[in-house]
């Protein structure tokens, strides 16, 4: 049994605020005050684990226990058949270089590793994310969501972040940075996620 979500305070485990808007936009019909890690001057806890749902319990109950509110967060990446699931939970890390992020140079990793072991197009992939919800006694709860879809080369798009310019969902002629924003995040791999979320703890 599922249990319900019953206080008035969400706190989003996330310094990033396009994520956090995407929770808030999807709670507003049920009047939840939604708060990130940043406005609560949270610090981002390392990620040691090899899986979504392990990182995303590190982040989830570290954010319950400093604050005492129920506390979501979420792991996320893009998993590539062609690669064998890589780059995975290490989706980010791809992207990593001595001055931040750098998601060209991590499309580009991608693309060649798949020219190099030869993989055959279509390059089946998908944008996983797994978010747990925590409350300060040690409950949590998780739900998966996944985007299916494939790559292409050369990238295409201005919008998204990460490997959005590279990845057209099942159904689409467009990647995920070609598309409004808005209806990225209805079909999402997130908005999956949120979904079951939602009809978990507030249905």
């Amino acid at each position: 049994m599922i249990r319900k979500f019953s206080g008035q305070t969400l706190l989003v485990a996330t310094h990033n605020i396009g994520k956090l808007e995407e929770v808030a936009h999807l709670l507003e019909p049920f009047g939840i005050a939604v708060v990130g890690a940043k406005e609560m001057k949270l610090p981002e806890p390392r990620e040691t684990e090899n899986t979504f749902v392990g990182n995303a319990r590190i982040k989830a109950h570290a954010a319950a226990r400093s604050t005492g509110l129920p506390s979501l967060a979420d792991d996320s990446g893009i998993t590539i058949d062609g690669l064998n699931g890589a780059p995975g939970v290490y989706t980010a890390d791809w992207a990593e270089t001595g001055s931040g992020r750098d998601f060209e140079m991590a499309m580009s990793r991608a693309h060649d590793e798949l020219l190099k072991n030869g993989t055959e197009q279509p390059w089946l992939a998908q944008f996983r994310c797994t978010l747990v919800l925590a409350w300060p006694d040690g409950h949590d709860e998780i739900f998966d969501g996944i985007a299916q879809g494939h790559l292409i080369w050369p990238p295409r798009g201005l919008d998204g972040f990460g490997y959005d310019p590279m990845f057209i969902p099942d159904g689409y002629n467009v990647t995920f940075s070609e598309m409004d924003r808005w209806e990225k995040n209805k079909i999402s791999h997130r908005a999956n996620a949120v979904e079951k979320f939602v009809a978990g703890c507030f249905g």
